[in-house]
Formats: structure tokens, C-alpha cells, sequence
């Protein structure tokens, strides 16, 4: 993906702002070389998805996303209703029945900014997470820094301040 066409806010979090018909900025959480090796189709569909009726706050994209049916696949978004929200099956993984689940807090970013590092290690050590389908020993081959910029879920300017947190796991 071309860098120049994102604004980065911190060494893992890139925003490209609103334009043309988008309601919303898009997030893209990845160090520079992530972004970079990330297909142009990512930053197209990203920027669609943040067109769609409803959206809340922005579209985003994890760093493991590339080029899916409609949504990125990695890509993660929150739709209100009241507000004309949509479903979309290109954001539940239907291509490949990708398995996802959601959780919902209940708390608002009040409430968990004091407990943010302790949830992102939490998940870190109990969520499988991981390239292939060769299990630990794949899992264990990527390198620390790749490793820290899959779950560099942290301080971006864009992040929901009013809205519940929402968690999205793929699981593969």
C-alpha cells in the first residue's frame, strides 16, 4: 500500500482521512513495513466501508488485513442502527467461514482507559494468534517486533471515545 496516502498518528496507527463520499476516517493499526506490504485493495475497500450508512466512529483495519470480499479481511467496524446501521456479510468472514465472534464490554472508554494495558496483555496471552495453519511452532516463528505490532491496539488519536468498546476476534 502507498504510505503517502495515510497520515500517520504513531509508529502502529495510520489514519486516512474522510474524503469523497466517506462518513467516517479510516484506521489502519500496522508499523510502516506492515503497511507497506499490505495489497492497495486493503486501503479501496477500507475507504468503502467507511462510506456505509451508520458507520460509527471509523473503519479499521488490524494488521494482519488484506483485500476480502467487500470489508478487508482484518477490517472492523461498528454500525448504529438508529442511525440507518447496516450488517454486512463481507464484515463476519463469509468467504472463507472465517469464524468471529464479538464481545461487548459494557464499559466505556472512561472505564477501561485505567485498564487498557492490563486487557491488551490479557488478550495477548490467552487469544491464539498467529500466521498459517501449522500451529505453535508457526506461531512462534514471527519475530518480536511483528509480534508487538499485532497487538499495538493503543493511544491513536481516532479511538472511540463515546461509544462501548467492541472486541473482534478472528479466529482461522
Amino acid at each position: 500500500m502507498d504510505t503517502s496516502q495515510c497520515i500517520q498518528r504513531d509508529e502502529t496507527c495510520w489514519e486516512i482521512q474522510p474524503f469523497g463520499a466517506m462518513r467516517v476516517p479510516a484506521i489502519i493499526y500496522a508499523d510502516a513495513q506492515l503497511l507497506q506490504d499490505m495489497d492497495q485493495k486493503v486501503y479501496q475497500q477500507l475507504t468503502n466501508v467507511a462510506t456505509l450508512p451508520g458507520i460509527v466512529e471509523a473503519a479499521y483495519a488490524m494488521p494482519d488485513a488484506h483485500w476480502g470480499y467487500g470489508f478487508p479481511s482484518g477490517g472492523v467496524a461498528a454500525f448504529d442502527p438508529d442511525q440507518g446501521g447496516v450488517v454486512s456479510a463481507g464484515g463476519v468472514g463469509f468467504d472463507i467461514s472465517c469464524g468471529v465472534r464479538t464481545l461487548h464490554t459494557g464499559l466505556n472508554i472512561a472505564e477501561l482507559q485505567p485498564h487498557k494495558q492490563a486487557l491488551a496483555d490479557a488478550l495477548y496471552r490467552k487469544v491464539p494468534a498467529g500466521v498459517g495453519s501449522r500451529g505453535k511452532a508457526e506461531h512462534w516463528s514471527m519475530n518480536w517486533r511483528r509480534k508487538a505490532s499485532l497487538f499495538a491496539v493503543r493511544r491513536c488519536a481516532a479511538w472511540p471515545k463515546k461509544r462501548p468498546w467492541l472486541i473482534k476476534m478472528s479466529v482461522r
